[in-house]
């Protein structure tokens, strides 16, 4: 834990916020000089004041104990390259274009690992008038099912929920080639390509 960066990176935050030292160490419950003393790289906050920090700062413990903001790597816009985020307690889906560090029901969630689908894992896709038609063989059981389904090209992505004990029949807009995702609550995250 180098304190320099740290204090470096309080220090940059919270004149971002439009903060004196003096409000975040009112909103600490510490005194200015605490912050000063931490901004100068000769301290740390205490362990137990680092959740209230990083929610005054708006940035995540882990971020603030790394001591920089990392910029997220350019992806061109490529909507494609987006990342794909489940809860595995309540099912909550997150898509993000770049790096971030995703929190549901008190856990960190890691990105969705895309593989590609073998021929008889694909997704059956037939073209109705502009659309693309989706379906699939998937049982759609209450423990195994297809949680949702999204296409992505290179400017949009189209993300269709699905339901357990729902017959997958999804109707995508044909707009140019793309991805096409999909989540198995049993078997993972596939891809195949449209």
């Amino acid at each position: 834990m180098d304190s320099t960066k740290i204090g470096t990176l309080i220090r940059t935050l919270r004149q971002k916020k439009g903060l004196t030292q003096k409000e975040l160490a009112d909103q600490l419950c510490v005194s200015d000089k605490t912050v000063s003393k931490w901004e100068r790289g000769c301290g740390c906050p205490d362990p137990s004041l680092w959740n209230k920090l990083s929610s005054v700062l708006d940035v995540s413990v882990e971020t603030m104990l790394q001591g920089e903001l990392n910029a997220n790597e350019q992806v061109g816009g490529n909507m494609k390259h987006s990342k794909f985020y489940v809860c595995p307690v309540c099912g909550n889906i997150s898509v993000c274009t770049g790096n971030a560090v995703i929190h549901c029901c008190g856990r960190i969630l890691e990105p969705l690992q895309a593989k590609k689908a073998s021929e008889n894992q694909k997704l059956k896709v037939e073209q109705v008038e502009d659309d693309w038609f989706i379906t699939t063989d998937h049982p759609m059981e209450k423990e195994n099912y297809l949680s949702f389904v999204a296409f992505a090209t290179g400017d949009k992505i189209q993300l269709i929920k699905q339901y357990p004990e729902w017959n997958l029949q999804v109707r995508i807009q044909k707009r140019g080639h793309g991805m096409l995702f999909w989540y198995s609550t049993t078997q993972g995250f596939f891809y195949q390509l449209l």
